[in-house]
This record gives C-alpha cells, sequence and structure tokens, in this order.
C-alpha cells in the first residue's frame, strides 16, 4: 500500500522499506505493519491528544521531567508551544518506558527507533506469524486464566521494580504473543506510564491495574476474584520488600486508621471514568 505521509518520511530516510498494511487506528494512535529489511516490524503514529481529558494529563503527567524551564512555564500555561512540549512529552513517555521495561526483563514490544513523532517497533505475532489478539478477544480456560494472570501479575512486580506503573492496563493493552511453542501476554500501550516514586497518582493507578486483571481473568477463574494483589505488591514496595523473586499470596489486610474521604471520593470518580472508557473500547472494539 502506499505510505501514509507520517511514514514516508521514514521510508526516505531508510528507516522501513515499504508499509504493508494497517493494522489500527485508534483515539490516539493509528498502527501500521511495514517492512524493514527481512523483517515485518510495525510503526505507531501517534495522533494529537485531543480525547484526554485535562484532569487525566495532569495525573498521568504529574512529575515528569521536561527539557527545559521554559517548556515548563509554557506548559502550565497551556500555551500552543506548551501543548506541543506536552504531547512530545506524552510521546517519549512511551519510548521511554519501553526502553527501561524491556531492560528489566518485562515483555512488550522491543522498540527499534522513534522518529518524528512514529515509533518503530516490534509486531507480537500468534502462533500462525500474523498480529497477535488482544486478551479481550480471547477465551480462555480456567487453567490458563490462572498461569496468565500469575505471569502478569510477576510482569507488574517488574514493572515496578523498574520505577514504572503502566496506569492503564486492561485486557485491552495486552497482547497475547507466542514464542517457543508458549502463548506469552506482551503489554503494550505505555504512554500514560508514571513514576512510581514521583507521581503521587501512582499506589491507585497500579491498583486499579491489578483490579483490571483480576476482573478479567476472574471471568474464567472465579477465585482470582477474591485476591487482592494491589494493595499486597504495593505495601511491599513501599517497605523496600519488593523483589521479583518475592512470594505474594493474593491477600491484604489493611491497617485500621483515619479514612482518606478526599481520597475515597476520588477513587469513586476514577472508577466511575475507568467504567465509561472500558464500555467506550468495548463498543468500539464490537
Amino acid at each position: 500500500m502506499k505510505a501514509p505521509a507520517r511514514l514516508q518520511t521514514l521510508v526516505e530516510e531508510g528507516l522501513i522499506d515499504s508499509v504493508v498494511r494497517q493494522l489500527m487506528s485508534g483515539k490516539e494512535a493509528e498502527v501500521f505493519v511495514v517492512r524493514c529489511g527481512s523483517e515485518t516490524r510495525c510503526a505507531k503514529i501517534y495522533k494529537e491528544a485531543t480525547q484526554r481529558s485535562f484532569r487525566q494529563a495532569v495525573d498521568y503527567t504529574e512529575n515528569r521531567k521536561v527539557k527545559n524551564s521554559r517548556q515548563a512555564r509554557a506548559m502550565a500555561k497551556g500555551t500552543r508551544f506548551g501543548r506541543q512540549a506536552q504531547e512530545a512529552a506524552w510521546q517519549s513517555a512511551e519510548v521511554d518506558a519501553l526502553y527501561r521495561l524491556a531492560s528489566a526483563g518485562v515483555r512488550v514490544p522491543k522498540p527499534y527507533n522513534f522518529f518524528e513523532g512514529v515509533l518503530l517497533m516490534e509486531l507480537v505475532t500468534d502462533a500462525n506469524g500474523d498480529a497477535a489478539p488482544r486478551l479481550n478477544d480471547v477465551a480462555f480456560s480456567a487453567e490458563q486464566a490462572q498461569i496468565h494472570h500469575a505471569t502478569l501479575i510477576g510482569e507488574v512486580v517488574r514493572m515496578l521494580g523498574a520505577g514504572i506503573v503502566h496506569g492503564d492496563l486492561s485486557e485491552f493493552n495486552i497482547l497475547l504473543g507466542h514464542e517457543d511453542g508458549t502463548a506469552v501476554p506482551v503489554i503494550i500501550d505505555l504512554p500514560q506510564a508514571v513514576d512510581a516514586a514521583g507521581n503521587n497518582h501512582a499506589q491507585r493507578m497500579l491498583q486499579r491495574d491489578v483490579a483490571n486483571l483480576r476482573d478479567f481473568f476472574g471471568q474464567f477463574a472465579p477465585e482470582l476474584l477474591q485476591t487482592h494483589y494491589g494493595p499486597e505488591i504495593w505495601d511491599l514496595y513501599q517497605r523496600g520488600l519488593l523483589g521479583a523473586d518475592v512470594s505474594l499470596n493474593g491477600q491484604f489486610t489493611p491497617q485500621a486508621g483515619a479514612v482518606d474521604v478526599r481520597g475515597l471520593i476520588r477513587e469513586i470518580d476514577d472508577a466511575r471514568a475507568e467504567d465509561a472508557a472500558r464500555r467506550l473500547r468495548m463498543q468500539m472494539a464490537s
């Protein structure tokens, strides 16, 4: 097919040889299958993030580093330059997260290049070599659900060990790849990834990520619905006891203390927003 204008630059620069087909189109990006020499990869073209709410942007971008104080001031004022800088920071956050997580042993698509707002990365495939499906398009046995849930809890722990919380982890942004004859979950879509130590919303986001995994796989293995891995993981992280080899049991008893009413209200509001977003994704997927 003819290369879209945003990919034509990469063709001219010799980063890709040809565009095979469009893989998907969402509110935040378009993804194309491309050829790079003898390899098939994918190219993610970021769209302008007009669909994200201001509150979501503030939550996710809190404490993100920018190049200089001029950018920071412009972003705070919401000028045109500031919006461009904010969008560039949003895009580069995914690139940085992919490199960090791949180095930490987390199964994410291998990044190859980031050029002019286009991320060139590994194409995750299924057993037949076709583009891998998202978890929401796959049905599992109870045993498979238990295995994949355990694998992904381990990935969340590794991510946190690398200082990163996904922030929007669910069945809609995990692919079921295939490696060495085995189905392997691969975590994707990381532009909203947050710094675990520097973002005040990291705890809430991590617990929501883990709850999403529990609720999805709990459809196939109901016993998972009784687990509480999110609070357990965060408690160990805060106490400096979280490691890749830590033994988790999915149980957690919170200590008694004062109730954070504002925090509770915010949790309710975020749960409502997440449910609305989930319903929208389901409508778009169907």
